[in-house]
């Protein structure tokens, strides 16, 4: 693929000053913690001696420049798109050099670039890694608008459908005239509305959830088990989903504490990592304290809490027309065991072209971080059938 012009893009290496480091450590130290009920556990939300257990080794043990030098080791960079600076990483196939089929990432809330950082190596360079060298792909990884070290917009939050034109924007000026699009969470609908609204660029759709699930029609029309997804999602919502309205209707209110607060930053993102993931209860089971530390301070560090939430009020305005689109593009869809839900294959095919569903055994809503190695063979087993299309310029 040809080069983008240089100066379109920019090479980007952040790196955080002592001044910003020692404040963090200092707002940890003279955290004023809350009470808790006996036992509560994690039953009335982030556990109270887990939370203060990491904010003490936050505080510490935990080294953040040597988490900025890991991350520095992928190739990223900044670019101008829509208005706004994008950080996004930009890894090519190791081999064949030229032949890599190019990949959209998009990751979700609450995390960023960093959803993807274990798997990266994985599919450019499969043949280092024991797999296919012909499974390589060159990787695009953004942050969205408001996420990790992409700006913040000034005005309204930007929506799924506005980000995925930002994104096939971003794989023009890069030279990739057609790609593949993957991702889950929030990530699934940009690369939904990717396939949706340039079907002449995407070769291929996958994604890890079909969304929360939304129906009009008579519910008599639906399939046994549709219904009972629907209806199970919906008490996940009533016992999970306060998160989500709040980020839907008041994410300025939550924003003041959570930017100020960073034992309220982790506690707000902690519980989600272990409720989400297929940790089995136990939070370290998928990620190290070093892994949650370096997501939460990526949120930190950047002050995109607020920024981030308030991208839920932008979807949650999306028209229903647009949510009930189908896409036409070969679709596929991993539906990891510890995911917020599994939608039976029913449901997918209202809503997408399904040529692929699979389960795999382990794994949950951040499996491309809980398991490369099974998130890579995914995208690789999926997309294997698209190369060709994605490597011909459109005629």
């Amino acid at each position: 693929m040809p080069d983008a012009p240089s100066s379109a893009v920019e090479p980007f290496t952040p790196q955080a000053d002592a001044a910003e480091l020692e404040d963090l450590r200092a707002r940890l130290r003279a955290t004023r913690w809350p009470d808790a009920p006996e036992e509560a556990g994690w039953s009335l939300g982030t556990d109270l001696g887990y939370l203060r257990e990491l904010v003490a080794y936050w505080t510490d043990g935990f080294d953040w420049p040597a988490q900025e030098a890991a991350l520095a080791r992928l190739p990223r960079f900044r670019v101008t798109l829509g208005g706004l600076s994008i950080h996004f990483v930009h890894a090519r196939a190791a081999e064949p050099a030229g032949n890599g089929l190019p990949l959209a990432l998009s990751h979700g809330w609450p995390d960023s670039f960093w959803r993807y950082a274990k798997v990266i190596p994985l599919l450019t360079d499969p043949g280092g890694h024991g797999a296919d060298p012909a499974d390589a792909f060159d990787v695009v990884v953004p942050d969205m608008p408001g996420y990790g070290y992409s700006e913040r917009p000034a005005g309204p939050p930007l929506d799924s459908i506005a980000v995925a034109g930002l994104w096939a924007e971003l794989m023009d000026v890069l030279g990739y005239p057609r790609f593949g699009a993957a991702g889950g969470d929030i990530g699934s609908h940009v690369s939904r509305y990717l396939a949706l609204d340039h079907p002449d660029r995407v070769v291929a759709v996958h994604r890890m959830d079909a969304g929360v699930p939304v129906f009009t029609g008579d519910p008599a029309d639906l399939a046994p088990e549709e219904r009972a997804w629907i209806e199970s999602l919906a008490a996940w919502g009533a016992a999970e989903g306060a998160y989500a309205a709040m980020h839907r209707t008041k994410p300025q209110t939550a924003a003041f504490g959570l930017t100020d607060s960073p034992a309220g930053l982790a506690g707000w993102i902690v519980e989600k990592l272990r409720a989400w993931s297929d940790c089995g209860g136990d939070v370290e089971r998928s990620f190290s304290k070093d892994e949650i530390l370096t997501n939460v301070t990526l949120y930190w560090l950047t002050g995109t809490i607020g920024s981030s939430m308030r991208m839920y009020r932008a979807n949650s305005a999306i028209p229903p027309a647009q949510l009930a689109r189908r896409v036409e593009v070969p679709s596929g869809f991993s539906l990891f065991p510890g995911d917020i839900g599994r939608p039976p294959r029913a449901w997918l095919e209202r809503g997408a072209n399904v040529v692929r569903v699979t389960e795999p055994g382990r794994g949950g809503h951040f499996a491309p971080f809980e398991e490369p190695e099974l998130y890579a063979e995914e995208l690789s087993a999926f997309f294997r059938p698209y190369r060709a299309a994605a490597t011909r310029l459109p005629a």
